[in-house]
């Protein structure tokens, strides 16, 4: 199982040109639009992947969850059953790309916390000057799949 970390620009050039076969995708967006004119639509892979886990998520520190009304335990609800998506796409043999605005936060802590957990390699993120793991991101998804493990 590959892993790989994707912006949306990368993302969007990809899906011009045609998503690797065997492929599953995690893509993190923002909730709403930011404080802009520009309207914010998460990518489309309707057509071009049929393995995708959209998650609209903040990319956030713990320091601010509150200012959000969130706390640890309400910040990414879906952890759980994304570790069952990530479980069935490493059981179908498939590489996995993790995609998020910029490809450095969100879907680094997200890679990070895959790499982790299969093959103890998490670290290599973390380590990569072009990351900026969200920590948040990376303890969720870490904690639902040492969970998932367990079934």
């Amino acid at each position: 199982m590959n892993v790989e970390i994707y912006s949306r620009k990368m993302i969007e050039k990809l899906l011009i040109e045609k998503i690797p076969e065997n492929t599953a995708i995690i893509s993190f967006y923002d909730p709403k639009p930011k404080m802009t004119s520009k309207k914010y639509e998460p990518v489309n892979y309707e057509g071009k992947c049929s393995y995708v886990f959209q998650i609209a998520l903040y990319d956030l520190d713990i320091e601010v969850l509150k200012d959000y009304g969130l706390s640890y335990e309400t910040y990414l609800p879906e952890a759980d059953e994304l570790a069952k998506f990530i479980y069935t796409a490493k059981k179908k043999g498939m590489n996995i790309i993790c995609q998020c605005e910029y490809g450095q936060s969100r879907s680094a802590g997200c890679a990070a916390a895959i790499l982790e957990h299969f093959f103890k390699t998490g670290i290599n993120i973390f380590a990569d000057y072009r990351y900026y793991p969200n920590q948040l991101v990376f303890h969720k998804i870490f904690d639902a799949l040492a969970k998932q493990s367990v079934y």
